[in-house]
């Protein structure tokens, strides 16, 4: 267990007009602007998040 997993999350939708949670959500994984990019590590818990708002980003 050296090293741990991680993935790129880039936003490639506006939050604006989404629900309060999923843009929580989009700031939670460290996301601000349009095509801003986010390196995370890999748990159950960041996935949830993506999952949530799958429609507003994209796995780079």
């Amino acid at each position: 267990m050296s090293t741990q997993q991680t993935i790129k999350v880039q936003l490639v939708r506006s939050p604006i007009g989404t629900k309060e949670s999923h843009r929580a959500t989009v700031r939670g994984l460290g996301l601000r602007k349009l095509n801003s990019t986010s390196e995370l590590q890999d748990t159950p818990a960041v996935r949830g998040m993506i999952n949530k708002i799958s429609y507003l980003v994209k796995i780079v």
